[in-house]
């Protein structure tokens, strides 16, 4: 096992689930990694729809659904953790004077690469008036390893990573985003073998 000083840092990188990974809820996934240090990393699973889209959210937490271009998009599954809670992955958003580290809603998590995940109402408030960030991803619940824990599930093949692609997150259809991850490797699905090495 690396040391702390040389551990990597797989934080703004999509872990994409080998096929050997069987697991319900992580098979065919691809997780967003929004950290990731020696104490463990926190994710969103960005692949998987729930049967509710944000404007049913929207009613169910008593908001107007300000945004129209939004009111379709399938809430996700993030992962199996706090699984009640909403995460919102979105663009960073800064107001005019504010330090570029600083973002404009609570309880948000600066992530290298020009994203924010926030878990404040105040995003969803800021969308039910038509405004809020101009890309969005809403998960119900997130994704957790403790210390050690992702770089063992690395170690056993269970996942590739790659440098993650904002487009793919945002701009791909939800079926085709497993497939999309594969590509910034230059891979297919059909390449992986169940028991395959590291890429």
């Amino acid at each position: 096992m690396a040391n702390e000083p040389d551990s990597i840092n797989l934080t703004h990188h999509f872990l994409i689930a080998m096929p050997g990974l069987e697991d319900g809820l992580f098979s065919k996934t691809v997780v967003y990694l929004c950290e990731h240090s020696p104490r463990g990393a926190l994710g969103l699973v960005i692949n998987k729809p729930t049967d509710i889209n944000l404007r049913n959210l929207f009613e169910k937490v008593d908001l107007p659904m300000g945004r129209d271009d939004l009111a379709g998009t399938p809430v996700l599954q993030g992962g199996p953790v706090q699984t009640e809670r909403g995460f919102v992955l979105h663009e960073a958003v800064h107001a005019a004077g504010q330090d570029a580290g600083e973002s404009v809603y609570a309880s948000t998590m600066t992530i290298p690469g020009g994203l924010e995940m926030t878990t404040s109402k105040d995003v969803l408030e800021a969308l039910a008036t038509g405004a809020g960030p101009r890309k969005v991803l809403v998960t119900l619940g997130y994704s957790a390893w403790g210390e050690g824990q992702l770089e063992s599930e690395l170690a056993e093949n269970s996942w590739l990573t790659v440098d993650a692609d904002p487009a793919v997150i945002f701009d791909t259809p939800i079926e085709e985003r497993y497939a999309r991850a594969l590509k910034l490797l230059g891979l297919e699905a059909w390449m992986l073998s169940h028991a395959a090495g590291h890429a």
